[in-house]
């Protein structure tokens, strides 16, 4: 029996990088669909599933921007992982497309081991999720479900991620009791409200340390804290080390 191969769809209107890449994502045993805009590529997502998609962000026709845009709007793309790649180095492209809710990003010019790994994993991180239905044909009704809570969940965070945003509140914007939101969180994060709304915002400061911010005050405020040492102390409590110190160990192995 043939083992189906993972398949990529890879979005990039420069010729002969677009070429290069699909060569030598096909000599590490992927099948490579390529298509050369975004528009091409929404075409042939309208009947096909990938199991990734790799995709330029300036393009012409239809950018990788207004592609991922597009995508999100249908669920049954929920767990295909969405890299960006961009020669745009500034900090307001990168946090935009952070907000955006693309999964990475990469930087031209690159090396295409680097492309390979976070495509690695991605797919083992994608398989670890759905290994996690032991019974897909009871269970998928709720993971369906699942997802669209915390998807409508993050988003409500994201839109309020600088302000402080109460419990109550969340709970009217999500149309549940303020006990079905802690106990939903509970049943499936491990953790209260409270808890999962400050990693929430840890995780959306470590999502701007790596896309190049450095200024810890900066962090604190953009993530709602109106302490910069309460922050200091969420994020080592979370992170293991002080934010400066991520911040330099990053720097470090860039």
């Amino acid at each position: 029996m043939e083992i189906k191969k993972t398949q990529i769809l890879l979005v990039e209107d420069d010729k002969s990088l677009g070429q290069t890449i699909s060569e030598l994502l096909q000599i590490n045993d992927y099948e490579v669909i390529w298509c050369e805009n975004g528009l091409e590529a929404f075409r042939y997502l309208e009947e096909h599933l990938p199991d990734i998609i790799v995709c330029d962000l300036m393009m012409p026709v239809m950018s990788g921007e207004e592609l991922f845009l597009k995508v999100r709007n249908f669920k049954r793309f929920n767990q295909v992982p969405f890299i960006i790649i961009t020669a745009d180095m500034t900090f307001d492209s990168k946090i935009k497309q952070l907000q955006n809710g693309v999964n990475d990003f990469i930087n031209k010019p690159f090396k295409i081991q680097e492309l390979i790994l976070k495509i690695k994993n991605f797919l083992k991180y994608k398989d670890d999720l759905i290994k996690t239905n032991q019974d897909p044909l009871s269970k998928v009704t709720i993971k369906i479900r699942k997802n669209d809570f915390f998807d409508k969940l993050n988003a409500i965070l994201l839109k309020n991620i600088q302000s402080d945003i109460s419990i109550d509140r969340i709970a009217i914007e999500m149309f549940v009791s303020k006990s079905t939101l802690d106990k939903k969180i509970r049943l499936h994060k491990k953790m209260n409200i409270s808890s999962y709304i400050r990693e929430f915002k840890i995780n959306y400061a470590i999502k701007m340390i790596e896309a190049g911010e450095s200024r810890v005050d900066f962090l604190a405020s953009e993530c709602g804290f109106n302490s910069l040492s309460y922050f200091s102390t969420c994020f080592k409590n979370y992170t293991g080390i002080p934010p400066k110190d991520y911040i330099k160990r990053l720097r470090v192995t860039l």
